[in-house]
């Protein structure tokens, strides 16, 4: 592990450290406290990326401390445990900011997943996202940079600077790839709460259920499997932000219970009648086009109209060209120094070939082609045999952004001028995913790498368009 985290256990119980100790991997860094007060002044002292803490303690109970590592430290998440697992105890503990509340005994399978989930909380909270400076070097390898200088993006800092203090909602919208969560961060840091909770949950790769008791949580025997009470998402982060990503796919009966949280800051578990206060600002992403959607009756008009306050349009990398040069050079430079290879550029006739390319996988896509090539390079420079560009070529489906182009063209002059009456978009998407399903001949998560979209996503989009599995229409 590169950067092996720093987990902090309280508990007066000398066989918990040496369970957690046998539990964990053996890279990664276990500190010991036997005292929240012990406990709190590690916290002040040194970088603690996750906190384990028991509530029974002598001297300074661990609710009590709890509220005072918040204090300290607003990001790094801590799992509460108990033998005492009363309901006023799981209530206060997600009160006060709990990542998790588990019960003494607890499975070790389930703490392991639950460490691991609060560890990528932790290094998504502590990450920085920097906007563009004249030296991107001047920022170190712990934050990420959104790179590019065309007017589009411009725009795109502008709004960021405008409404990141405003505590309204804010909807991204943009392709998969173009940076959506990103924006999301820079929104946070750079606003009121930057200090609080940060959580980010991926609407389209949750089935739908497990979605609602992921965000809102559930009372014990809300349906089978429901062995206690879990608190959700929105419990979680009160007082900070929380990053709905692909809202759009999202069913109506959960968008109902985000437009009660927006309109009156309440919800209830699921299975459950009490009603839970909340204050969360709430960041959403989508790359569906919501109007379709609401006209469909996928989407609710009133959400849309709450979510819609401000809207942040990201540009495909396809209308920003000119920042290609840009980008590429951060990420030889950024995966140089990650792979420690000593490589000096890329060559001029390269670079320019690659602003050739339509990239449907936008920025993301462009990464991990530039990222592959920095593994793969055998000289300081990079040439068009480490980028493999044929190959790109050939996963696309698509000789070049000119016979796109023209296929585009031809497809929006023949409904300009009423030779067809069919949505574009609709008709577009469709064209794309069964492409996509031909050329892997139906491997699903291959097909959803080359559209740079989620699995879940491309299921849904075969469903609406009933798409068989090879990518040929039902």
């Amino acid at each position: 592990m590169k950067n092996a985290p720093n987990i902090l256990i309280i508990d007066d119980e000398p066989n918990i450290h040496y369970s957690f100790q046998k539990m964990l991997p053996p890279d990664y860094s276990i500190h010991s406290a036997h005292s929240a007060e012990e406990g709190l002044a590690q916290i002040k002292s040194g970088n603690v990326d996750l906190v384990i803490l028991d509530i029974r303690l002598a001297g300074m109970n661990g609710l009590e401390a709890l509220q005072h590592i918040r204090q300290l430290d607003a990001h790094v998440p801590v799992i509460v445990i108990t033998a005492y697992g009363t309901m006023n105890n799981a209530i206060n503990a997600m009160k006060y900011g709990a990542f998790e509340y588990l019960p003494k005994p607890f499975e070790v399978d389930k703490m392991r997943e639950t460490i691991e989930k609060a560890l990528g909380h932790s290094r998504l909270g502590r990450r920085a996202v920097y906007l563009p400076t004249d030296d991107h070097a001047s920022h170190d390898d712990s934050g990420d940079v959104i790179i590019g200088s065309s007017p589009a993006m411009q725009q795109v800092y502008k709004l960021i600077g405008q409404v990141a203090e405003q505590d309204v909602p804010v909807l991204i919208r943009g392709a998969s790839g173009t940076g959506k969560e990103l924006v999301a961060r820079a929104l946070t840091q750079h606003g009121k709460r930057a200090h609080q909770s940060f959580l980010a949950i991926n609407c389209a790769a949750l089935p739908d259920n497990l979605l609602e008791s992921e965000l809102f949580g559930y009372e014990k025997g809300a349906f089978t499997g429901a062995s206690e009470r879990r608190p959700g998402k929105f419990e979680q982060v009160h007082g900070g932000t929380l990053f709905l990503d692909e809202i759009g796919e999202m069913s109506l009966l959960t968008q109902a219970k985000i437009l009660r949280v927006i309109q009156h800051g309440e919800f209830s578990r699921v299975g459950g009648k009490e009603i839970i206060q909340t204050d969360v600002r709430l960041l959403v992403a989508t790359n569906r086009n919501l109007e379709d959607a609401i006209t469909t009756g996928l989407f609710r008009e009133d959400l849309y109209y709450r979510l819609n306050v401000i809207t942040i349009h990201l540009p495909s990398l396809r209308e920003r060209i000119e920042d290609i040069p840009e980008l590429v050079n951060y990420f030889v430079s950024r995966y140089s120094k990650e792979t420690g290879k000593d490589i000096k550029g890329i060559d001029p006739a390269c670079l320019a070939k690659l602003s050739q390319y339509a990239w449907p996988g936008n920025v993301r896509q462009l990464e991990n082609c530039i990222r592959r090539a920095v593994v793969l390079a055998k000289g300081a420079t990079l040439t068009l045999d480490d980028l493999e560009l044929d190959r790109i070529v050939h996963e696309l489906g698509a000789a070049s952004p000119r016979d796109f182009d023209e296929a585009l063209q031809r497809l929006v002059t023949e409904v300009a001028e009423g030779r067809s009456d069919l949505k574009l978009w609709p008709e577009i998407e469709k064209l794309l995913v069964e492409k996509a399903l031909q050329i892997t001949k139906g491997n699903q998560v291959q097909a959803a790498k080359i559209l740079g979209v989620h699995r879940n996503t491309l299921r849904n989009r075969m469903a609406r368009y009933e798409i068989g599995e090879g990518g040929a229409s039902q």
